[in-house]
């Protein structure tokens, strides 16, 4: 996209302001950090242009306050007190999931599809202007959420509702349906020479 121009306009019978301003599924996927960050980004962009925020954390403990969470909730206040950007609403799935498994699978599994459950009324009531579904992928992977019904729901969600989804190991048809899809890719990493994750930068 050179100087902000396509490289071809499709013959699907919209005018350019139509396809400008359609809704877009957004997947950042691959095995480089940043996946997040990215979408909590551009959550923050959304958030000055006056859309709705919901953010759906699927892996991270109900127990961990991330940097953006703080940050998140701030605006959301701040919205209520000036009216400035926009509402914020951020849930945790249940006691989240992490790399290091445990037990109590099975309850992780439907507090997971729980929360695509709630996802699914949202983008019914059109509640949120942009959705941030973080490491939404997980799920899909190990099965909890199906990932066909995932698809369809997003391609048939009704109107203005922009959707980003994070984590690694994207399904193909995840990615097929997708706008706009990004692979981050590791060149070098602090862990590469014993550095351990660090307040302000990883959380």
């Amino acid at each position: 996209m050179p100087q902000g121009r396509p490289e071809r306009v499709p013959a699907d019978g919209l005018t350019t302001r139509q396809r400008r301003h359609r809704p877009l599924l957004i997947v950042h996927t691959g095995q480089m950090k940043g996946k997040s960050t990215a979408a909590f980004g551009l959550a923050l962009r959304a958030w000055t242009a006056g859309l709705p925020i919901g953010v759906f954390q699927f892996v991270k403990s109900a127990k961990w306050r991330v940097g953006e969470e703080n940050a998140f909730r701030a605006l959301g206040e701040a919205h209520e007190r000036t009216g400035q950007g926009a509402p914020v609403a951020w849930h945790k799935m249940g006691e989240g999931w992490s790399w290091i498994q445990r037990g109590g699978e099975a309850d992780h599994a439907a507090d997971a599809l729980e929360g695509w459950r709630q996802i699914q009324r949202d983008l019914a009531a059109q509640r949120y202007g942009l959705y941030v579904l973080d490491e939404f992928t997980y799920p899909m992977k190990w099965g909890w959420v199906d990932v066909d019904e995932v698809v369809a729901t997003l391609a048939d969600r009704p109107g203005f509702q922009h959707v980003v989804i994070t984590g690694r190991d994207a399904d193909p048809r995840l990615v097929a349906a997708a706008d706009l899809v990004a692979e981050l890719t590791k060149v070098k990493h602090p862990m590469d020479a014993g550095q351990k994750g660090q307040k302000g930068i990883e959380w």
